[in-house]
């Protein structure tokens, strides 16, 4: 029984395979060549991340593929309607990478808050020469605590950004169009916690209200989310992540923002062109930059894995 991995997985979830009998490739198909790879090896799992794409063209042209498996949330890459249609089971892992996902988020805004991802850039270059100017460019930055942050999207990952909010002191808003309230439960280090309800608003009130936008959503089918209208309801000096999906934000006008001031910063970890982000956006001073690694920690992996070959062993039957 042959699983292909074609965008990788953790060791861990290629051991609890193997101990259930199955053979897993994680040689890296190109896309042109998996059909016939994949019917050749009699593949009956093919478990993907964000780079394999999984359409009709292979669903219909592997008859041998009983399972297709997601490493992560968003299955965006993977024909899933149809897929289950011919009757194939499609999987992913919607809670693994949450707490990875999120503490990206963070990454970012600290970052930003205090000009890292500009001063990381400079330091080794002019540090020894220009340390005075490069110290008084950067005494403006800002704190979190006590901020408003709004979050766009309140499933797993937006709100384990809303736990790491209130637990830094944040003021926590939220938009949602499925979920009008979430609980969340702050835990702390000796078993006490909090539990705190935030009810979702309109779109349009968060981004009006908040010092700082994080984005979990799905891709966008019409159209930007956040555009140049948007941009222009936000306060004067917002910051906004994006560890969602490229194309959410329209990089042209994000770019006109950061220009203008309007935008204090941004953090990005996914793009429009992946993976070849326009060199606009690389370059721009006022972005922190990640290259889709929101998930990219190894515990999440280690949970992606295990998931995943729990799964496929239940789907199977493989005790």
């Amino acid at each position: 029984m042959k699983v292909l991995a074609n965008d990788g997985l953790d060791q861990s979830g290629i051991d609890a395979l193997a101990e259930k009998g199955f053979e897993v490739i994680t040689a890296k198909v190109p896309q042109e060549f998996l059909v016939d790879y994949i019917n050749e090896h009699k593949i009956r799992a093919l478990l993907v991340r964000s780079a394999t794409q999984v359409r009709k063209d292979i669903i219909d042209g592997c008859p041998s593929i009983e399972i297709i498996g997601r490493g992560g949330v968003g299955m965006d890459n993977i024909d899933v309607d149809y897929a289950r249609e011919k009757g194939i089971h499609v999987i992913n892992t919607p809670s693994a990478s949450s707490e990875s996902v999120a503490e990206l988020v963070f990454a970012h805004l600290f970052s930003g808050a205090r000009f890292l991802q500009d001063s990381n850039r400079k330091m080794p270059l002019v540090g020894d020469t220009e340390f005075a100017s490069l110290k008084k460019a950067y005494t403006a930055g800002i704190e979190l605590r006590g901020k408003t942050i709004g979050i766009v999207g309140m499933g797993r990952i937006g709100q384990e950004v809303a736990r790491i909010a209130l637990g830094l002191g944040m003021r926590v808003i939220a938009a949602d169009n499925n979920v009008g309230k979430a609980s969340i439960k702050v835990k702390f280090y000796n078993n006490q916690f909090i539990n705190v309800d935030i009810e979702t608003e309109p779109l349009q009130d968060v981004l009006k209200h908040s010092d700082f936008i994080t984005l979990h959503v799905p891709a966008q089918k019409d159209g930007y989310m956040i555009g140049k209208s948007e941009f222009d309801i936000m306060k004067d000096g917002v910051a906004i992540v994006n560890c969602s999906r490229g194309g959410v934000i329209d990089e042209s006008a994000l770019i006109a923002a950061l220009d203008s001031g309007k935008v204090k910063f941004a953090g990005l970890d996914v793009f429009i062109n992946e993976p070849t982000p326009s060199k606009e956006i690389l370059n721009h001073s006022k972005i922190s930059l990640t290259p889709h690694t929101g998930a990219s920690t190894l515990e999440a992996q280690d949970r992606i894995g295990l998931s995943l070959a729990e799964q496929i062993s239940s789907i199977l039957q493989i005790q």
